[in-house]
């Protein structure tokens, strides 16, 4: 059986309206996502890339544990971004700052990750792990 489309990250959130603003501030500028299912008060919204191809979506908890039972539903998730270059990974932590993420690492290099690799460190405003990272 052939695949519809690649797997993508889906966050199960307990603050579903201020991490849904987060994500739809920082990332149509930082991955060029656009939104393309929910809003601010829909419990659910998904994110397609160029192709039209879901990349990333939020979910709340709450409808989740309704769904599969409280007992089934997951602990968090981390998400990572990439992006171009050192300047782009700076202006990426300054609009994740400014949608309401606070720094868990500042922008640092890693080279044990790989030779060339910079990364930063946001929680969103759930509390989820955001990588920013440049190659």
């Amino acid at each position: 059986m052939a695949p519809l489309e690649p797997p993508y990250t889906r966050l199960l959130v307990e603050r579903y309206e201020p991490t849904f603003r987060f994500y739809a501030a920082v990332l149509p500028k930082l991955s060029g996502c656009s939104l393309a299912r929910g809003t601010e008060g829909s419990g659910y919204a998904s994110w397609d890339d160029c192709e039209g191809r879901t990349t990333f979506a939020l979910f709340s908890r709450a409808a989740m544990a309704a769904a599969v039972g409280e007992e089934n539903v997951p602990v968090g998730a981390s998400v990572v971004i990439h992006v171009d270059g050192p300047e782009a990974l700076d202006a990426g932590v300054e609009l994740c700052t400014s949608a309401g993420a606070t720094v868990v690492a500042p922008a640092q290099d890693r080279p044990q990750w790989g030779p060339t690799m910079r990364a930063a460190h946001l929680h969103d405003p759930d509390g989820n792990l955001v990588e920013l990272q440049t190659y």
